[in-house]
């Protein structure tokens, strides 16, 4: 994912964070998970798949924390 992002093919894009948020939120990293997803949110054009990432972002604010100092 790093070497995608570093490469500024996708730059602007939602694909990244979205991915990244996912993956993040399979880790257990809640907090950075939802932030990503919020920020793929609010990069993508297309409402139904914004709304779909915010709803994703509000559920891991629902779940207990896997956060670890890091």
């Amino acid at each position: 994912m790093d070497a995608l992002a570093a490469a500024g093919a996708l730059r602007g894009s939602h694909l990244i964070p979205s991915v990244r948020g996912e993956l993040l939120s399979r880790l257990g990293r809640s907090a950075e998970a939802r932030a990503e997803l919020l920020t793929a949110a609010g990069l993508t054009r297309n409402e139904r798949e914004a709304a779909l990432l915010r709803r994703k972002a509000g559920a891991l604010g629902s779940r207990p924390g896997g956060e670890t100092g890091g």
